[in-house]
């Protein structure tokens, strides 16, 4: 594992707006996850562009916390983890696959943690985007949480564990599965292949299409190709993004982002 000493803590809480406090309890977990999750978008960006996407430690800082930007699972859950760490809590990095309505066996492309405190295992995710988690949940199954203004809740196949967002009515028996995951550890080399995958082959959703995601707690705004949309638990506004220009206009009220310096992205995003 890299030396922490490459982690600026304080850079760290700045970028997520974040000032309580640091002691490994659950209540510095909650806080943690719902600031960052508000204020770092879930975006693929840099795959669009051609870019690789790091994962070690001084990569993930510098694009996240120098440069504002976001990530998608491996870089956000990567950099949550080692603050976690830094802060004293225990965590286990675990491997998803991913569901929303797909009835196909997936490949594990998805990074979550499990993280213990104040006694409990805590399911822990600021990377999955669309109806992921606002706030970490129990590791117990059966059991709904409020997440803002929306519902998340773990059930359990067997040995494996299944994350649901019932409000988005995706997956089997409209439970709004998102993903399904066991307890095995993974190591961070073991992120490796399935993050070449996710940015580099042609069958990718990340490759295919742009996104930017970001959540509040009574809002999810998502930016997928030239469809915008803002949904709330009891409606859904979506318009069609007409220009390159209000493209970038959006990005940056919405997600807080702005093109890298020099890069050149196709219009419509996406296109190849």
């Amino acid at each position: 594992m890299e030396s922490d000493s490459v982690l600026d803590l304080e850079a760290y809480f700045a970028r997520i707006g974040y000032s309580g406090g640091r002691e490994p309890t659950p209540e510095t977990l909650r806080a943690l996850h719902l600031a960052h999750v508000t204020h770092v978008p879930f975006e693929n960006l840099d795959v669009l562009l051609g870019r690789p996407i790091r994962l070690d430690l001084a990569s993930l800082q510098a694009k996240i916390v120098r440069d504002r930007r976001g990530g998608y699972c491996f870089e956000q859950n990567g950099l949550f983890a080692a603050v976690l760490e830094k802060l004293g809590f225990n965590l286990t990095r675990l491997a998803a696959r991913v569901r929303l309505g797909s009835t196909r066996i997936m490949p594990r492309t998805h990074m979550t943690l499990l993280v213990e405190a104040g006694g409990e295992s805590w399911l822990a995710d600021v990377g999955f985007g669309g109806w992921g988690l606002l706030e970490p949940i129990p590791l117990i199954a059966g059991r709904n949480y409020q997440q803002g203004m929306w519902t998340s809740r773990l059930e359990r196949e067997g040995a494996h564990w299944v994350l649901q967002c019932p409000e988005t009515g995706m997956g089997s028996a409209q439970s709004g599965a998102q993903y399904v995951f066991n307890l095995e550890p993974q190591l961070p080399v073991d992120y490796e292949l399935p993050n070449h995958y996710c940015s580099t082959h042609p069958d990718s959703r990340f490759v295919q299409t742009l996104t930017a995601q970001m959540a509040s707690q009574s809002a999810r705004h998502m930016l997928r190709g030239r469809e915008y949309s803002i949904v709330e638990p009891d409606r859904t506004r979506t318009e069609t993004v007409q220009s390159a220009a209000e493209f970038s206009r959006i990005l940056e009220e919405s997600f807080g982002l702005h093109l890298p310096p020099g890069s050149i992205l196709s219009w419509p995003p996406g296109a190849r």
